[in-house]
């Protein structure tokens, strides 16, 4: 197979397909031919302003055609994209910016204080004003300036962050090679097709929106419909008006469509394929889109896998309900016990993935990466799971104590580290605890120094800005010990039980 990277295919797909709808945003419709244009025309600016292959482009917006135009932008000159998550708190931002080295940053127009704030350091440009120099760049254009610079396949594409246990977000650098192998087990394993439409309503800067998402519809020459936020009546709404065919979210989001006064009005006719990651679809989820003769396919997987490892199909919905399903076509996985043997059909052990899906490794963090790999090169989860007699894996905890609220991961040593600075605090553990709507949602757990206090209040109060406000605790409960093993770490799943009864 011939593979020069993703900045390859818009100029394909305009050969095949020009006049076909690429990307729907509100009132506009942007053909493959309109699309791979302006991707080259923006890689040239961006080449105009400096930046060089290898180097580092972020992107800081909501789901918009600027995102993924710069985003093959990038790629088209040989450069790294950094999708920053637009949740984030402003140190957070800058972290992500100065830790890829960020060459410049874009936009959107409305984010251009903050980005000052944020970044005073690194370079600024709007999405509008970037359109402006490309359009003023175009006129010296020669053929050549539109041919896609030559990259390797595995040549890194993107850096994704995600949270670190150690308190630091990390940058997992996904090669080209990588992301188009994620594209293939998706189209393959969820059947995406060329006359799909898809529905964008989760977050472009999460890497399963990006990797599992609009990178599969793009490479097959799909249709995307691109939502700037998610709001339940508008995603009904749009279902309803462009024949959507195709839509992935997260638990909650499904809940809130179900939810929604509009719900059982709304034509869902069109939909075929609803894929769920984040969490496991809880059974009243199941129930409500089952009734509309809808299921889900579910799936499993982390950053560093682009995301995806396991995916389960609809038709197993119900047959192995609790599993997250079966290896991706192009990928493997294993669970391994403690003393590093294969661990038994239904014995637990850590969850193994490799596959040319797989991450590069952390940037700029050499042991981290090495810690992340067996000695034959699998990639270490952190998760503890078994397979079935059928080969179907089943998640049994998290061995980093990762939270996913609303579909958004919270390490806790980020948070219990920053609430450890608070006059007074002498213990603190973040746990997730089960939640309605979000699924779960962060608690803390604290020891206090005699004579003091601490609320919820106090303990946002002292977070908020330096976090992304879904990372806040929901909760802050005062105990007089935390519960510990004989090494000295919190026993969190012991917490999780004596507090389940408060909920």
């Amino acid at each position: 197979m011939r593979d020069e990277g993703i900045g390859r295919w818009l100029p394909r797909r305009r050969l095949k397909d020009p006049a076909k709808p690429a990307l729907v945003f509100g009132d506009e419709v942007i053909t493959y031919g309109e699309f791979a244009d302006t991707a080259a025309r923006l890689g040239t600016a961006l080449r105009a302003r400096g930046v060089a292959p290898g180097e580092s482009v972020a992107f800081f917006g909501e789901n918009s055609p600027h995102f993924l135009t710069v985003m093959f932008a990038a790629s088209h000159i040989g450069a790294v994209f950094v999708p920053v998550n637009t949740r984030l708190a402003p140190p957070e931002i800058a972290h992500v910016l100065a830790d890829s080295g960020a060459r410049v940053v874009v936009h959107e127009p409305a984010a251009a204080e903050r980005m000052a704030a944020a970044a005073p350091g690194v370079a600024r440009v709007s999405a509008d004003e970037l359109a402006g120099i490309a359009a003023s760049v175009a006129e010296g254009e020669t053929p050549a300036d539109l041919e896609p610079h030559p990259t390797d396949a595995d040549a890194p594409a993107a850096i994704i962050y995600t949270s670190g246990t150690t308190g630091r977000a990390k940058g997992a650098v996904l090669s080209h090679r990588n992301l188009t192998w994620v594209a293939l087990n998706t189209i393959i394993d969820y059947d995406v097709v060329s006359s799909d439409i898809a529905l964008m309503i989760s977050p472009l800067f999460h890497v399963a929106s990006l990797g599992m998402g609009a990178l599969p519809v793009l490479l097959k020459g799909a249709t995307m419909v691109l939502e700037p936020g998610f709001e339940p009546g508008r995603a009904l709404g749009q279902i309803a008006r462009h024949g959507v065919t195709m839509l992935s979210g997260v638990p909650t989001t499904y809940q809130m469509m179900a939810d929604h006064p509009e719900w059982a009005a709304t034509d869902l006719s069109s939909l075929r394929k609803l894929t769920c990651g984040g969490s496991a679809v809880p059974e009243r989820i199941l129930n409500a889109y089952e009734l509309r003769g809808l299921s889900f396919s579910q799936g499993y997987g982390m950053t560093e896998t682009s995301p995806g490892a396991t995916s389960l199909s609809p038709a197993m919905t119900r047959r192995k309900q609790g599993s997250v399903g079966l290896p991706h076509f192009f990928t493997d996985v294993r669970v391994r016990r403690e003393d590093g043997r294969i661990a038994d059909t239904g014995e637990i052990g850590e969850v193994e993935i490799t596959g040319p899906n797989v991450f590069l490794g952390y940037h700029g963090l050499p042991e981290a990466t090495a810690a992340a790999f067996t000695d034959d090169g699998w990639f270490r989860s952190g998760d503890l799971g078994y397979l079935d007699g059928d080969g179907y894996l089943f998640i049994a905890d998290r061995l980093k104590d990762m939270i996913i609220s609303g579909g958004e991961n919270i390490y806790p040593a980020e948070v219990e580290n920053l609430l450890s600075d608070i006059p007074g605090v002498s213990g603190v553990a973040v746990i997730g605890m089960p939640d309605e709507q979000w699924g779960e949602v962060p608690w803390a757990v604290v020891t206090m120094r005699d004579g003091k206090s601490l609320d919820t209040a106090a303990a946002r109060a002292h977070l908020d800005g330096r976090l992304a406000r879904f990372k806040l605790p929901k909760r802050v409960v005062v105990v007089d010990e935390l519960p510990r093993t004989a090494s000295g770490k919190v026993r969190k799943a012991q917490l999780r039980e004596s507090l389940a009864s408060t909920v």
